[in-house]
């Protein structure tokens, strides 16, 4: 950890918690982060309100280390997507683990970064922002050791960052990979190989701009499944061995060859072991980012490691607790938590213990279907056993929608011992 980093880290543990952060204690209003970590105080007996959302340290320390582990066995740099969690104090932790550096989406969240003292950036986004482009020229030119890599898909593109960065008196190059779009009417990218070779030709035609790779995303595949998205990585593949032939890559230290998103890593790791031998070493760029909390629904059945379970399994770190409100019927009840404070983009949320006095049980006969603003909906059968006032933990779906719901939180040990707070930047 460089001095900068601890710094702004500390900085963290230095702000006082107060009205802002949701689910913490309330007589805890007036410490800082560091005290009330100090107080080691239990989720469920020390004064925290419900809803709270809680990361297992456990399994968030099993996830960061599965994945470097993995990386490092399918020699694959990391660079975890950042944007799933906003949270600086992961993103040294995953640096910690071995990753390369944190990909990211858009420049606010290069910013934040940047003020945590992140080195290294993939910033797997086209960027054609004047001023967001100023900006990084800026922090380029002042710190030499601050590397960043950004998409380009279109000529115009090229035309926009160029001008930019000349009016910005830039005097690094930015350095850029040419996005492959995942097929047509896929998202972002370069629908063909000429459209690919026409972007690069455009870059090298600039002073402002460096090409150093090519990149995508499999994730946006149409109608992904194995075979599709292997046949696209082998695409990817072909075109960086192809650049490379036609001397585009003259003067780099190594090329770029970057994809994988989440769900489909296998098919990274496999394609990427076929990378021919190029002229210069190959920098196997990893992104995956939904990992480091995993969860109970979306990824938990995309997983890779569901796939080829000997290479091991994730395990989802969150946990919402909310509490029963309402028992209007035998086959209904409420909790105090709702879309405010729980992912439902891709999955509603899943009904997994009930605590009451202390005690733990399967949440039997309980299930959410649907969502208010404040309140999940719960259907209860008979072999129900559920009472207003009781603590019911949900498992949440999507990890990019559940960090930004929430601006500090508690990281719990199995016992509950809360040990620590993450703060968030969305």
């Amino acid at each position: 950890m460089t001095a900068d980093t601890a710094q702004s880290l500390a900085r963290l543990a230095a702000e006082r918690v107060d009205h802002r952060f949701k689910g913490l204690p309330p007589d805890a209003d007036g410490l800082t982060v560091a005290e009330l970590a100090g107080q080691r105080r239990n989720l469920f007996t020390g004064g925290f309100a419900t809803p709270v959302l809680a990361l297992s340290a456990e399994r968030l320390e099993h996830n960061l280390k599965l994945m470097e582990t993995y990386a490092a066995r399918h020699g694959l740099a990391f660079a975890p997507h950042g944007k799933t969690s906003m949270a600086p104090q992961l993103f040294q932790r995953q640096i910690e683990h071995g990753a390369w550096g944190i990909t990211l989406a858009v420049p606010h969240q290069v910013r934040v970064a940047r003020a945590f003292g992140t080195r290294r950036v993939f910033l797997a986004n086209e960027l054609v922002d004047a001023s967001a482009l100023r900006w990084i020229a800026s922090e380029q030119d002042a710190d030499p050791d601050f590397e960043l890599i950004c998409y380009v898909d279109s000529v115009r593109g090229v035309e926009l960052m160029d001008a930019a960065l000349r009016d910005a008196g830039a005097t690094r190059p930015v350095d850029v990979v040419v996005e492959l779009a995942a097929g047509e009417g896929a998202r972002t990218g370069v629908r063909t190989e000429t459209g690919c070779a026409a972007v690069a030709d455009a870059v090298a035609g600039t002073r402002t701009l460096r090409l150093v790779g090519v990149a995508g995303y499999e994730g946006e595949v149409p109608k992904a499944d194995t075979g599709r998205v292997t046949a696209w990585l082998r695409r990817l593949v072909a075109l960086a061995a192809d650049f490379d032939k036609a001397g585009r890559f003259a003067g780099l230290d190594e090329i770029v060859v970057s994809a994988g998103g989440s769900a489909w890593f296998d098919a990274v790791a496999e394609v990427f072991a076929e990378i021919p031998e190029l002229s210069l070493p190959v920098l196997k760029l990893l992104r995956s980012g939904a990992y480091v909390s995993h969860d109970d629904g979306h990824y938990r059945k995309l997983t890779p490691f569901n796939r080829v379970p000997e290479e091991g399994a994730l395990e989802p770190a969150f946990r919402l607790w909310t509490q029963v409100v309402s028992r209007p019927s035998a086959e209904q009840a409420f909790v105090n938590a709702g879309k405010r404070d729980a992912a439902y983009d891709l999955d509603l949320p899943f009904a997994q213990v009930i605590r009451r006095d202390g005690a733990e049980r399967p949440a039997t006969g309980v299930s959410v279907t649907a969502l208010s603003d404040q309140h999940a909906w719960l259907a209860t059968t008979p072999e129900a056993d559920l009472e207003v006032g009781d603590w019911v933990g949900l498992g949440l779906s999507h990890p990019c929608t559940s960090f930004d719901k929430w601006q500090l939180i508690p990281v719990a040990e199995a016992d509950g011992t809360v040990v620590d707070y993450v703060r968030t930047f969305f």
